[in-house]
C-alpha cells in the first residue's frame, strides 16, 4: 500500500506542475487547438488553446512508476514486472502515435492530422506488439482466453486470435478515449475514476494471489501475474490524471489531445488485458462506451437512412447543441463515470464471493 501511495503521490505532484510549463512552452511555440468548424458555437472561443497535454499525463505516470520502485528497492519489494512495462510501453507508444497527430494538427493549422491509415497503422503496430510480448512474457502456461473477471475456461484464444483480439481492444479503447475528449475535463475526470476502480481491482487480486494463498485459503484466488505491479501504474496513472486535471478542468487551460486520450486508452486496453477483465473493462468504463457506440450509430443510421440520430456525435455534444451548458454536461457524465466504475466494482467483488461460496 506504501508503494501505491508513493505511486500516485509523485504522478500527482508531477503532473500538476509540469502542466503550467506545458502551456507556456506550447503557448509561446504556437501549439493551439484547431477547432472543429461544425461544431458548437461555443467552442469557437476554445481555439488556439494549448494542446498536447497529454505529455504531462504520460511523464507523470514513468515518474510515480519508477519512483514506487526506487524506494521498492529500500524495501526489497519486486521490482518491474514484464505486465507492468508492457502496460506503460502499450500507452506510450500510442500517446506518440497522438503527439504525432496533435504536431501535424498545429503545424498544418486545421483540425486533422495524421490521416486515418497512418493513425491505424501506429495502433495497429503498438498493438500487435504489445500482444506477442504477452503471450512471450505474460501468458506463458497455454492459450489465451476471454476473461470477465477469471479467464473463461471456454472461450479459449490461439495465438494468432490473441493478437487480432489485442488488436481490435487496443484500437477499440484508444478510440473510445479520444471520442470522449471533446469537453473541458471530461477525459481526464473519467478516466480518473476508472483507473481509481482499478487500483482497488490490482490491490484486490494481489491479496487474493494464488501465489500468496495455502492450499487451503487458495479459493477464489487469482491467476494474475504481478498484481501489484499493476497496482503502481493504475495509481499513478489516475493520479496524473488529477493534477493534469487542475488545469484542464473548465475553462481549460490546455487540452490534453490525442497524446493523451489515445495513451488512456491504450492503458485500459491493456490493463484489462494483464488484470483478466476484458468484459468487466466495459463496465468500468461505460461512458467512454457510450461516447464510441454514439458515433458508430450516428454513421450506420445516417448512411442508411440519411437521418441523424444525435444533434452532433459524439453525443455529449448532443446535448450542447440542445441548450445544455458544458459543464452540466461535464458533471453529469463525470457522475455517470462513477457510477459505471461503482457497478463494475460491485460486479468484480459479487465475482469473488461467489467464487468464495462456490
Amino acid at each position: 500500500m506504501r508503494l501505491i501511495l508513493i505511486s500516485g503521490g509523485v504522478a500527482l505532484l508531477v503532473a500538476i506542475l509540469l502542466t503550467p510549463l506545458l502551456i507556456k512552452v506550447f503557448s509561446r511555440q504556437g501549439f493551439g487547438q484547431e477547432i472543429r468548424v461544425e461544431g458548437p458555437e461555443s467552442h469557437r472561443a476554445k481555439r488556439g488553446t494549448p494542446t498536447m497535454g497529454g505529455v504531462a499525463i504520460i511523464v507523470g505516470m514513468w515518474a510515480g512508476y519508477g519512483c514506487a520502485h526506487l524506494v521498492g528497492i529500500a524495501l526489497e519489494a519486486e521490482g518491474p514486472s514484464a505486465s507492468g512495462l508492457l502496460v506503460l510501453g502499450l500507452a506510450t507508444v500510442l500517446g506518440i502515435v497522438g503527439f504525432l497527430d496533435d504536431f501535424l494538427k498545429v503545424r498544418n493549422q486545421r483540425n486533422l492530422g495524421l490521416n486515418k491509415t497512418a493513425k491505424t497503422v501506429g495502433q495497429l503496430i503498438a498493438a500487435v506488439i504489445f500482444a506477442v510480448l504477452v503471450l512471450r512474457w505474460v501468458y506463458t502456461e497455454g492459450d489465451a482466453a476471454l476473461s470477465y473477471v477469471r479467464d473463461i475456461d471456454t472461450v479459449t484464444m490461439n495465438s494468432v486470435v490473441f493478437v487480432v483480439f489485442c488488436l481490435v481492444l487496443v484500437s477499440a479503447w484508444s478510440n473510445a478515449v479520444n471520442f470522449t475528449d471533446g469537453l473541458d475535463g471530461l477525459a481526464a475526470g473519467a478516466m480518473s475514476m476508472v483507473l481509481g476502480a482499478y487500483v482497488i481491482i490490482t490491490f484486490w487480486q494481489y491479496r487474493n494471489a494464488c501465489s500468496r494463498s495455502d492450499a487451503e485459503a487458495a479459493v477464489g484466488c487469482y491467476h494474475v501475474d504481478q498484481p501489484l505491479d499493476l497496482a503502481l501504474i493504475a495509481a499513478a496513472a489516475g493520479a496524473a490524471c488529477l493534477g493534469f486535471l487542475w488545469w484542464n478542468a473548465a475553462p481549460a487551460k490546455i487540452f490534453m489531445g490525442d497524446t493523451g486520450s489515445l495513451a488512456l486508452g491504450g492503458l485500459i486496453a491493456g490493463l484489462s488485458v494483464t488484470t483478466k477483465t476484458e468484459l468487466l473493462a466495459v463496465v468500468l468504463g461505460a461512458l467512454f462506451v457510450a461516447e464510441a457506440a454514439s458515433v458508430v450509430i450516428q454513421i450506420a443510421v445516417f448512411r442508411t437512412s440519411g437521418r441523424r440520430v444525435f444533434r452532433m456525435a459524439p453525443f455529449h455534444h448532443h446535448f450542447e447543441m440542445g441548450g445544455w451548458p458544458e459543464t452540466t454536461v461535464i458533471i453529469r457524465f463525470w457522475l455517470l463515470a462513477g457510477i459505471a466504475s461503482a457497478v463494475g466494482l460491485a460486479l468484480f467483488y459479487g465475482e469473488y464471493l461467489t467464487a468464495v461460496g462456490s
